[in-house]
């Protein structure tokens, strides 16, 4: 039985805490990061590991599509606003072009093991121009007969033929981009979105024979308050997607131009925020929802519950995966590639992206070479990230002790980890932190 322990709302934690740091999607992070690596080299260890780690777990793909026809003032996501619906075709053949490129580099034909479409809007291409972009890239690749295959729909675009068509394609997986429900918050984020939209958007996912169906919903928007967050999450699993991601948003203003846009006045208080997680989260433990960790809940029937119970849960810039792939390749502007000793994230502006391209050029921008001491506490983080603890190999105890330990004590003092002999251990009350 999953424990139901309240978060802690101890006043001291929570403003010693309550401070802007990196999303762990990768160690290093993002900004340690260098601002522009070889493109030669990048390639050498890309056609390296590709044949070493398409053979063993097939590959990973994430198509980054990034237009939308408004502008959510909350995103922090690379996007293109526009509602002229010309830009599609010269995107896909750009995507084209660039994996071409990157299969003169692939000794063997690729095994697809997992696909996600990711956004901007990828419901913003039609459906047959969604066809158009993943037919020839599928019919070029063998795909792994444990694929998992999804995209991020907005309720208010993604239609029937959106669903058909990519089920057709292998999509067995949507997520829905839902974030609130409240009037009052929609306007303040500019995402209009009648709750009547989500509930057609994931009956029709269903009725097109989707197996999993997730929300991603965000906590401490502008306008929110305890009050209207508990209602969204009540209608929320009264539809009772599959998984739900429940994510803090990130006031960064100073990297995010539109969240200049509303008043940070209508910011939840950090107090407010932190019991809009801990009263949502246990709204969602009562409803039979499982807390994977970094946000994610999900139903004992999908297959992310079923991997985390089993130890076997891995993350990479998609989030959580039940697969462990280690070679993702991001195809589009801004996406992100992963190496097992490197990352790699394409040219962030689209008329760079478009030049580079044309000029039959793998558009690499910033990205990081990894070196064994690196490898090996990504492993750790990684462990500690999926399954809430690891264990310290001896060699390593130097630069622990020299480095983490001193941070891990102060951590320990606040009950937000627990270290025995040679692990160290979240609590449930640092999960939450």
């Amino acid at each position: 039985m999953e424990e139901n322990n309240p978060v802690s709302t101890n006043s001291f934690l929570l403003n010693k805490y309550n401070v802007p740091v990196p999303r762990y999607t990768s160690y290093p992070t993002v900004p340690y990061w260098n601002d522009r690596i070889d493109t030669i080299d990048w390639q050498n260890n890309f056609k390296k590991e590709f044949g070493i780690g398409n053979a063993q777990n097939g590959i990973s793909l994430y198509l980054h599509l990034p237009f939308c026809e408004s502008l959510c003032t909350y995103c922090g996501c690379y996007k293109k606003i526009t509602d002229n619906h010309n830009v599609e075709d010269p995107y896909i053949k750009a995507i084209h072009t660039e994996w071409q490129l990157y299969k003169s580099s692939m000794d063997g034909v690729p095994v697809i093991r997992e696909l996600h479409l990711g956004g901007g809007t990828p419901t913003f291409f039609s459906p047959e121009n969604l066809r158009k972009l993943l037919q020839p890239m599928l019919s070029d690749s063998l795909i792994h007969e444990q694929a998992d295959f999804s995209f991020e729909g907005h309720p208010n675009n993604t239609t029937v033929e959106h669903l058909q068509v990519l089920f057709d394609l292998g999509f067995r997986r949507v997520s829905f981009g839902v974030q609130d429900n409240n009037p009052k918050v929609q306007h303040l984020i500019n995402r209009i979105q009648p709750f009547e939209n989500v509930q057609r958007a994931i009956e029709t996912a269903r009725k097109t024979g989707y197996e999993s169906v997730n929300f991603d919903l965000i906590y401490g928007l502008p306008g929110q308050t305890i009050e209207s967050i508990l209602t969204t999450i009540e209608e929320t699993i009264s539809l009772r997607p599959d998984r739900i991601a429940f994510y803090s948003y990130a006031h960064v203003p100073w990297t995010s131009k539109g969240q200049r846009l509303f008043d940070e006045n209508d910011l939840p208080k950090p107090h407010e925020k932190i019991q809009m997680y801990a009263q949502s989260r246990t709204l969602f433990l009562n409803d039979g929802y499982h807390d994977i960790g970094m946000d994610h809940f999900a139903l004992e029937t999908d297959t992310l519950y079923k991997a985390h119970s089993k130890g076997k849960l891995h993350r990479n810039f998609m989030g959580y995966t039940t697969h462990n792939t280690e070679i993702m390749l991001g195809l589009g502007v801004s996406a992100i590639s992963t190496l097992p000793g490197a990352y790699m994230q394409n040219e962030k502006n689209l008329h760079n992206y478009y030049k580079v391209i044309n000029d039959r050029e793998l558009p690499v921008s910033k990205g990081y070479f990894l070196n064994a001491e690196d490898i090996q506490f990504r492993n750790y983080i990684n462990e500690l990230i999926c399954t809430g603890h690891t264990d310290i190999r001896p060699e390593d105890s130097t630069l622990i002790q020299q480095y983490v330990l001193p941070v891990l004590k102060n951590y320990e003092a606040d009950g937000l980890v627990e270290m025995k002999d040679h692990s160290i251990i979240i609590t449930t009350n640092g999960r939450d932190f």
